[in-house]
């Protein structure tokens, strides 16, 4: 299971709650689809800090990562950036898949049936644990 490291990093929640107030266009149309287990009852948090970083949506149960990028992350020096952040996370145990603005504001059906498939197969590689009574 991913673990959460945001204690040492204590400006970081402030820092989502303002986040969480100014989401793009983006970052609000898919928060519509990932909100309220919409995709196989799997519970997403926005803008959540961990580690060092403020993921843009996480699920932390299953281990996934979505970051919606903007223009600024195809310039080279934050392409590089975003790749180490993406190998950090991984090593606490987090796939992370990557959309761009573009692709969520004009293709968010194809962008929610890759979350909805990427869920799936991680749910197949560790299905959630089942509490009996």
């Amino acid at each position: 299971m991913p673990r959460y490291i945001s204690q040492i990093y204590p400006n970081l929640k402030e820092q989502a709650r303002i986040n969480r107030k100014n989401m793009t266009n983006a970052e609000k149309a898919l928060w519509s689809i990932l909100r309220r287990k919409q995709l196989h009852g799997v519970q997403f948090y926005r803008q959540l800090p961990l580690d060092r970083f403020i993921v843009d949506f996480a699920a932390p149960h299953i281990g996934l990562i979505v970051e919606v990028d903007g223009s600024q992350h195809f310039e080279e020096e934050n392409r590089i950036k975003d790749d180490e952040r993406t190998a950090i996370l991984e090593t606490l145990g987090y796939k992370v898949i990557r959309f761009n603005n573009r692709e969520v504001l004009t293709q968010l059906d194809n962008v929610a049936e890759s979350i909805y498939e990427t869920i799936g197969e991680l749910l197949k590689e560790s299905p959630p644990e089942i509490k009996k009574p």
